[in-house]
């Protein structure tokens, strides 16, 4: 797993939960490290011990932990950047969901290691679309529920 996404799980819980839960976390998870190297590759398991540990540690249930994530990397002042990039996907929110399915694509011509989760979007009428999410970290959908609903925050749509 690439070190941004374990990253984003750790600046999630320093920020929202502080810095002393994050280390319970670590502790938890027996990282023996409290500091994830963003450019570095992790096992999956590592990050899938992080995860259980956060819903321990947080006595929280795992999709709403990575759904307040998701709302956190585009909410958050300190990552403005993220969302700006995302904002590049059209004028409106309709506009946006047409290039979800370019993300994967577009986080690895920055990272060609960045694995991304493969997005597909379909369309039901003009105002129903289903988004499939498949990534190997389970419930990383909850994630991206979380972006949408800041994303469409962001563009002043209301969306269910």
């Amino acid at each position: 797993m690439h070190g941004l996404i374990n990253r984003a799980i750790q600046c999630y819980v320093r920020e929202t939960h502080g810095p002393v839960t994050w280390v319970q976390i670590t502790r938890e998870a027996r990282l023996g490290f409290d500091n994830f190297e963003p450019m570095l590759s992790y096992e999956e398991e590592l990050t899938e011990a992080v995860l259980h540990a956060a819903v321990t540690v947080l006595g929280r249930p795992r999709e709403s932990i990575l759904e307040d994530m998701g709302t956190f990397l585009v909410s958050n002042p300190e990552l403005d950047a993220l969302r700006r990039l995302l904002r590049f996907g059209g004028v409106s929110f309709t506009d946006f969901l047409h290039t979800l399915e370019d993300t994967r694509g577009r986080g690895r011509l920055a990272l060609p290691d960045l694995d991304l989760p493969v997005l597909d979007l379909f369309e039901i009428s003009p105002s129903l679309y289903t988004l499939q999410c498949r990534f190997p970290i389970e419930g990383s959908g909850h994630v991206i529920v979380g972006l949408l609903r800041a994303m469409a925050d962001d563009y002043g749509a209301l969306v269910l």
